[in-house]
């Protein structure tokens, strides 16, 4: 039977003649290797890492799958959508929308919009044939404990309210942005630190020009306020263009001018104290486990 360290410690100091605190502790557990990826990264590996599992997500209408991808070194998740729809009008509970699509490539418009504004709210998303489909690969989450959905069906308060509702005015911004008219609770997802990440943007960036609902854009990160003052068309055609249409992109600039215009009215009327606060970009380089780990990442 082996003697405990604390037993060893001691028998070890009255030998010695030595403090036992003066003694070398014994040498602690070597921590699992990780790495730090960077977006560009985490784009590359969903692009071509080997695909090893994929299963259904009980979440959403869109058939969202759950993969895992491996490299050989780096185990993770991703979510697979393949969905592709366009009419000419879709009508629910909300109203009738025209130029309707809903479409994977949408995912992959709003990450990339995310990444030119340099915003962090978005995990990468990547374009890619999954079983013969064309589809949107994104980052599953990474530390995630729950959605906006769950959180609000168990009346959990964040820890910091001020910081929270933040977040949520950068959430409103860049749905009235991209004019998403489908965002719920289920795609928000809320990570351990209480950092909201944004996923499932197939329903997105119709061609309207007027925003959804001005009233909700009560206060705007200065960030995202100079981020969109800054967006040209020639730059989002470049990122978007594989992915929207020139109809789109001319309805996404319109609300930009447009939502620019709001803040700038209310920060004459109110003050720019009341109106703009500082909080983004959020960090997107990600550590992730290394070696022959199980598969990281997680969203409800």
């Amino acid at each position: 039977m082996g003697v405990p360290i604390e037993r060893r410690t001691f028998l070890a100091s009255a030998l010695l003649g030595l403090p036992a605190a003066l003694l070398p502790l014994p040498a602690a557990a070597p921590l699992a290797p990780s790495r730090l990826l960077t977006r560009a990264d985490q784009e590359q590996f969903l692009r071509n890492a080997e695909i090893t599992k994929i299963q259904g997500v009980s979440e959403g209408i869109t058939n969202t799958r759950r993969a895992t991808l491996t490299d050989g070194v780096i185990t993770h998740e991703a979510q697979i959508q393949t969905i592709d729809q366009r009419k000419t009008s879709f009508t629910d509970a909300r109203g009738t929308y025209l130029h309707f699509a809903d479409s994977y490539k949408h995912n992959i418009a709003a990450y990339e919009l995310d990444k030119i504004m340099d915003i962090g709210m978005i995990p990468p998303s990547v374009e890619r044939v999954v079983r013969g489909q064309t589809s949107s690969m994104t980052w599953w989450v990474d530390d995630a404990q729950m959605t906006e959905k769950q959180r609000y069906q168990k009346k959990i308060t964040p820890p910091d309210q001020a910081a929270w509702n933040r977040q949520i005015y950068c959430v409103r911004t860049f749905d009235e942005l991209i004019y998403n008219f489908d965002r719920n609770l289920g795609n928000l997802v809320i990570t351990r630190q209480w950092r909201i990440w944004m996923i499932d943007h197939t329903r997105s960036f119709l061609p309207y020009q007027k925003l959804k609902d001005a009233k909700r854009l009560v206060q705007c990160d200065r960030h995202l306020l100079a981020a969109m003052r800054g967006l040209t068309l020639e730059k989002v055609q470049e990122a978007l263009s594989p992915y929207v249409d020139n109809l789109r992109i001319q309805g996404l600039m319109a609300r930009r001018d447009a939502i620019v215009a709001h803040f700038e009215k209310q920060i004459e009327q109110r003050g720019e104290e009341q109106v703009l606060y500082d909080g983004l970009p959020f960090e997107t380089d990600v550590e992730v486990p290394a070696g022959n780990a199980a598969a990281v990442g997680s969203a409800a």
